[in-house]
């Protein structure tokens, strides 16, 4: 039986009840293994088998009461911006009517008004504007659960309720207003809470706006412009100074520089010659050329980077769980609460106020809020990490991160750029004679040395008689002498010191005499001081794991100046080195730290690295910048702030108010006014990380 995940947005969604709700309703669809459904990104993820359909789980969402939106001829998140748009423009309407009739009841109520014209007014109040109260606890009843709709719904029906038996003369008092005034202001708070919740998911809209339409095929010589749905793999496509890459793929003709920073953050143009790749998105600075297609639609970097986000920003982050609990006992503790409040005051001899501190009870108490302060964190952090070039993959990868209290970083390809360059050598004529050498050479050493060549523009000659010798290195005749370049037989003190500098050095001898030396070495990437610096600096442990020698992994850790080195670690032994730490991260590129990757607590992968590594990493590097380590650890400090402010804030707020309602300090109006003031002001403080300097 395959297993596969699967993500969509749910629309309709009020409260984090309401995402229980939904999560239940799909766990108990047939062929669903795990659901999860999260109210700050209103997205569902399901785990299910092969034999489930979209249709399942769309009829499974429409019987709860919401609506599930599937990728048709448009993509998923399209679609569901449209129909929240529609329903955004119902809501605003249902804002405006039953504030003008609000505010006439409110009048009408303290002049004296006749409670039947009173009662008039407020039935398109409480039937109409609220109808989806009502819709939302006939569905949580059908399904065992109350919401914060359930909440609603008994309040503003008790005062209802309660001024129609007046009307009867079975009782006293008229509270159309407080009735009309709760609902008005929730729609309200709910209208502006779905305002201010659009700029959270500003990433995903600025990454899916990136994708060009168009592309402009070749084909039988001629070149023709076609939509982006119609490119498929293998064509061959050109791209202009100025224009948008369309889709991925690598250089086949020409050469041109190319701004990659809307998907990896790096600001500096990247050159691109032959046998480059490019990413679909990214934006053609220069030269125009021709690039072969190698991946489309939902395989394309930028697709996947979207999904990633998407996924992350709808995840659980641990600390959240609290939340979750709470929020699970909270309606039905509510309603205990609430009826005991209304018995106390009713046995005391107040049934007046009986009936108003139970409205105010139920009001007060609805934890919108608690829903929110985890959600609309991690949203916009995950958005802030994404623009800067640093996927977070999940939730809990971006809260674990600044609790970690050693860093582990693999050398090669990490700390060290990965590529082999010549850094000493004799002189000019011996780094020609060398590269003369190896031309046609594919040994990374060879390869460095025809590079160091190129660039000081050396002549090469000619070279006859090649032969390699296994193990020791190559010989050729260069302008009519025989030379050998390799391993040194013997070491002076010369190749000593460079060899205990962590540099591999090769020998050029004519005859019997060695005429030159030239060393080779793999340089530090930039920052990577002021990284380990940095690290140090906040308490953190930095390691260097290495599969060199202890003199040359010294030497590398030396110029870092990192002083915890672990050398001459096989590949497969990385992992359980790893485990051999708590509250461990660690960083690598390459295959081999893939089992390292998914061990440590947080996965950090660069962007160059494969895609083995990045898919077993919680974060990803996309930007190549290893100082973006300290950006995550930043970023994952700072969101983690704002999640705990959201969190003290809700649970605050209905600590102190319900006890407040309860005693009778709290007019049900203002009640309706300060849950809806709460849920706002936890979006506010969320998307103030937009502005935190990382």
């Amino acid at each position: 039986m395959k297993i596969t995940k699967k993500t969509f947005p749910i629309v309709g969604m009020h409260c984090a009840s309401c995402s229980k709700l939904i999560e239940r309703g799909l766990q108990k669809t047939p062929g669903v293994i795990s659901s999860n459904v999260n109210y700050g990104s209103e997205q569902a993820t399901v785990e299910i088998d092969n034999n489930v359909t979209e249709e399942d789980l769309g009829k499974a969402v429409e019987q709860i009461g919401y609506k599930a939106v599937f990728e048709k001829e448009k993509p998923a998140n399209e679609l569901k911006e449209e129909i929240k748009k529609v329903e955004l423009k119902k809501l605003k309407l249902k804002v405006i009517v039953s504030s003008v009739l609000s505010i006439i009841i409110l009048i009408g109520s303290f002049s004296g008004w006749n409670p039947v014209l009173l009662l008039l007014l407020t039935l398109p109040v409480q039937f109409w504007a609220g109808w989806e109260f009502y819709l939302a606890t006939w569905s949580g009843l059908r399904n065992r659960a109350a919401s914060m709709d359930t909440l609603i719904a008994l309040g503003t029906s008790a005062a209802f309720g309660y001024s129609v038996s007046s009307i009867l003369g079975i009782t006293e008092g008229v509270y159309f207003d407080t009735a009309a005034v709760i609902i008005t202001l929730i729609l309200l708070g709910r209208f502006l809470e779905a305002r201010a919740k659009a700029h959270t998911g500003d990433a995903i809209k600025k990454l899916v706006g990136l994708a060009p339409k168009t592309a402009r095929i070749i084909k039988n010589g001629k070149e023709i412009d076609i939509s982006i749905e119609k490119v498929v793999v293998g064509d061959k496509l050109r791209v202009r100074p100025g224009e948008k890459i369309p889709v991925d793929g690598v250089v086949v003709e020409g050469f041109s520089s190319i701004d990659e920073s809307m998907v990896t953050g790096e600001s500096i143009p990247v050159d691109k010659l032959v046998g480059s790749s490019v990413i679909g998105a990214t934006i053609n600075k220069q030269g125009s050329f021709i690039y072969k297609v190698t991946k489309v639609g939902k395989n394309t970097l930028l697709s996947q980077i979207i999904e990633m986000v998407s996924q992350a920003q709808s995840s659980r982050a641990p600390i959240q769980r609290l939340a979750d609990l709470v929020s699970s006992y909270f309606v039905p503790v509510v309603l205990i609460l609430a009826v005991i409040t209304f018995m106390a005051w009713y046995i005391a001899g107040f049934p007046t106020a009986a009936f108003t501190n139970l409205v105010a009870v139920l009001i007060i108490a609805c934890p919108c809020a608690m829903g929110l302060a985890t959600p609309t964190a991690i949203i916009v952090g995950t958005g802030i990490g994404a623009e800067r070039g640093v996927l977070i993959k999940d939730a809990q990868s971006l809260e674990t991160a600044h609790k970690i209290k050693t860093i582990i970083f693999d050398k090669t390809g990490t700390l060290t750029k990965g590529k082999p360059v010549v850094t000493d050598f004799s002189d000019n004529s011996i780094l020609s004679i060398a590269a003369s050498l190896e031309i046609g050479s594919e040994h990374s050493l060879g390869e460095a040395i025809l590079e160091r060549a190129k660039e000081l523009k050396l002549k090469l000659k000619k070279t006859t008689n090649f032969r390699s010798i296994s193990g020791k290195g190559i010989e050729g005749k260069v302008g009519g002498k025989m030379y050998f370049l390799g391993k040194p037989d013997k070491r002076n003190s010369e190749i000593e010191n460079l060899e205990k500098e962590g540099k591999t050095v090769v020998v050029l001898v004519s005859g019997i005499k060695q005429i030159g030396i030239i060393a080779i070495a793999d340089t530090l990437k930039e920052g990577v001081g002021e990284v380990v610096s940095s690290l140090g600096k906040r308490g953190i442990e930095v390691w260097m794991v290495t599969g060199d020698n202890e003199n040359a992994a010294r030497a590398i850790s030396k110029k870092i100046g990192i002083k915890n080195v672990m050398a001459g670690v096989l590949p497969g032994q990385k992992a359980e080195k790893v485990k051999e730490f708590q509250n461990v991260a660690f960083v690598g590129d390459g295959v081999n730290d893939a089992p390292a990757l998914a061990s440590a607590d947080v996965g950090i992968a660069m962007g160059t690295g494969t895609d083995v590594a990045i898919e077993s990493a919680g974060i990803t590097l996309l930007n190549k910048d290893i100082r973006s380590v300290l950006t995550a650890i930043t970023l994952s400090k700072k969101t983690l702030s704002v999640i705990k402010q959201n969190l003290f804030w809700a649970f605050g707020y209905n600590v102190v108010l319900i006890p407040v309602a309860a005693m009778g300090y709290l007019n049900p109006m203002l009640g309706a006014f300060a849950m809806s003031a709460s849920s706002i002001s936890v979006v506010l403080n969320s998307l103030r990380l937009k502005k935190i300097k990382l």
